[in-house]
């Protein structure tokens, strides 16, 4: 195994791969930024090694400096969390020519599933079902306006190394299309250098659902289930659940089945999820993410498994310990995304920790690096925790969340915290009939 693993990351994602790492023995190496010297993950940590200013291009995002961060500790291998360097294919390929592991997939997986075109052409061989739309590249606005009247409206256009809703635009018509055909190309070269964009049939009310799947990359394969991810904002995230309360087992285990022999005929290796919109009972793919995801604890919570652990002992070639006869899921878990932030606006709120206290109890987890006292940098992404829970049903799930929200202190900043206290009491989650849409047209009736 392993004698040392350094995290090239921040925050309760790199706390949470520490403590795995702990707990099988292995050595770990924090790297950090001048504005996390006091952070969490620098003090759990066997050692540490700051990497640069602030500023992520030339802290997190600079691949010399972790390579060199290796090199002065002795890492055998670097887990990138998510976010970062965690889907970087050309920051795998510099680490394996340093004969360090990166704990994740091939570097050819990174790039094909990296780029949404060669993504969707590589699971249409594999069976896997995708959403109707151009095959490949459109290149003009002639060519999305055929494009367009092909597949019908609404359409959504997509930049093909896009994330977090950059580059993307939802047209109804002929008449918005040149114009927001020519905003996303503009923004998705501003954002990922990178103008290429394809367009997808847009769905009305679909769910978000994902496929945890893992693979050894020599053609065992398994999947984990699903989580639904459709309460989101502006195409991020907000809280997630598992099993999903709109999709039936039977379909998500032949789903499953589908991902998993995907990626065993791919000899994938590591941790990856397969993304879905879902309607009137049709799965519809449309991303792939090679790496572990923020919300993997509530798969972990319903199949009793450590997925950093697995992604480890992958990466060292010991073979998976997972079996798909024996991924029995129990219960119901869901996890909800706290973010610094101010409501309504969702405007970033870093500032001092005056007082945190977290929720315990049966059932109870919450992954965060923040302590009294902590000073939330304003740098970087506004998550600062997770609280996620378990339980027999989905019912007693949200009461327990319910009581766990309660229970959060967090004061000093501003957070999200009130925002899942009003989801809960809300008809349409309780019933679980809501769609990746819902979310964002509940907080518009809150501020009228």
């Amino acid at each position: 195994m392993f004698k040392k693993i350094l995290i090239a990351n921040r925050g309760e994602i790199a706390l949470r791969v520490i403590r795995t790492c702990k707990e099988m023995g292995i050595k770990t190496v924090a790297v950090y930024s001048q504005a996390d010297v006091d952070a969490m993950h620098v003090r759990m940590a066997d050692e540490s090694v700051c990497i640069g200013p602030a500023d992520s291009a030339k802290s997190y995002l600079s691949i010399p400096s972790i390579i060199s961060a290796c090199e002065i500790t002795g890492s055998e291998a670097v887990h990138p969390g998510y976010g970062f360097l965690s889907e970087n294919a050309k920051f795998a390929e510099i680490l394996g020519d340093h004969g360090i592991k990166f704990i994740g997939p091939s570097v050819s997986h990174i790039n094909t599933m990296g780029d949404k075109i060669n993504a969707k052409v590589q699971m249409e061989t594999f069976n896997v079902p995708c959403v109707p739309g151009s095959n490949g590249e459109v290149k003009d606005v002639h060519d999305a306006n055929i494009i367009a009247k092909k597949i019908g409206y609404p359409v959504l256009l997509k930049a093909a190394s896009g994330g977090g809703g950059i580059g993307m635009k939802i047209v109804s018509s002929d008449d918005q299309l040149e114009t927001l055909f020519l905003q996303a190309k503009s923004e998705a070269k501003k954002s990922f250098n990178d103008d290429t964009m394809y367009m997808e049939k847009y769905l009305e009310k679909p769910r978000h659902i994902e496929i945890q799947v893992f693979g050894d990359g020599k053609g065992k394969a398994v999947h984990l289930g699903e989580r639904d991810c459709s309460l989101q904002r502006r195409h991020q995230k907000v809280l997630e659940e598992t099993p999903s309360p709109g999709v039936n087992s039977e379909e998500i285990t032949k789903i499953g089945n589908i991902c998993s022999n995907a990626i065993s005929k791919m000899r994938y290796e590591g941790a990856g999820t397969i993304e879905f919109l879902y309607e009137k009972k049709k799965f519809f793919f449309i991303e792939m993410n090679t790496r572990l995801q923020v919300e993997h604890p509530i798969t972990e919570a319903i199949y009793g498994v450590d997925l950093v652990r697995e992604q480890i002992r992958i990466a060292y070639g010991m073979g998976m310990s997972l079996s798909q006869d024996t991924l029995n899921p129990k219960g119901h878990a869901i996890e909800c995304r706290i973010n610094a932030e101010s409501l309504p606006t969702f405007l970033p709120s870093p500032g001092n920790i005056k007082e945190f206290h977290s929720p315990g109890g049966i059932g109870i987890r919450m992954d965060s690096a923040i302590y009294n006292g902590f000073m939330i940098p304003p740098h970087y992404d506004s998550l600062i925790g997770k609280l996620i829970v378990h339980a027999d049903s989905r019912s007693m799930a949200i009461s327990r969340l319910s009581r766990a929200l309660d229970e959060l202190i967090i004061d000093g900043v501003h957070t999200t915290v009130d925002l899942f206290k009003k989801i809960l009491d809300e008809k349409d989650f309780n019933s679980g009939e809501y769609n990746i849409h819902w979310l964002e047209r509940w907080l518009a009736d809150q501020v009228k």
